[in-house]
C-alpha cells in the first residue's frame, strides 16, 4: 500500500504536551496517530474514552514515593509478575 501525508493543524502547546507523554512511552507522534488510524480500522470505532479519570492524591503520592525510590537505587526488582505475587504474600 502506498504511503500518504496528512497534515494537522493542531495548537502547539498541544502538541508538545502530547509529545512529552508519548515519548515517556518510548513512541513518536507519527507511530502514535498510525496507531490510532490502525484500531480505527480494526474496531471499527473511534478508541476514545470521555471519562478519563486522574489519579487522585493517594496515588499521585504512591507514584512519586515510588520515582523517588527508583531515584535512589533502593527497592527489590522481581523477574516475573509470580515472583512480586510471591513476595507480597511472604
Amino acid at each position: 500500500m502506498g504511503a500518504s501525508t496528512l497534515t494537522v493543524r493542531i495548537d502547539s502547546g498541544l502538541k508538545e504536551e502530547t509529545a512529552k507523554v508519548v515519548e515517556s512511552y518510548g513512541l513518536d507522534l507519527s507511530s502514535v496517530i498510525r496507531a490510532f488510524f490502525t484500531e480505527i480500522v480494526n474496531t471499527e470505532s473511534i478508541p476514545l474514552s470521555f471519562d478519563y479519570r486522574r489519579p487522585n492524591a493517594e496515588s499521585l503520592d504512591a507514584i512519586r514515593e515510588t520515582e523517588q525510590m527508583i531515584a535512589r537505587g533502593e527497592g527489590k526488582t522481581y523477574a516475573s509478575g509470580r515472583d512480586v505475587i510471591e513476595a507480597a504474600l511472604a
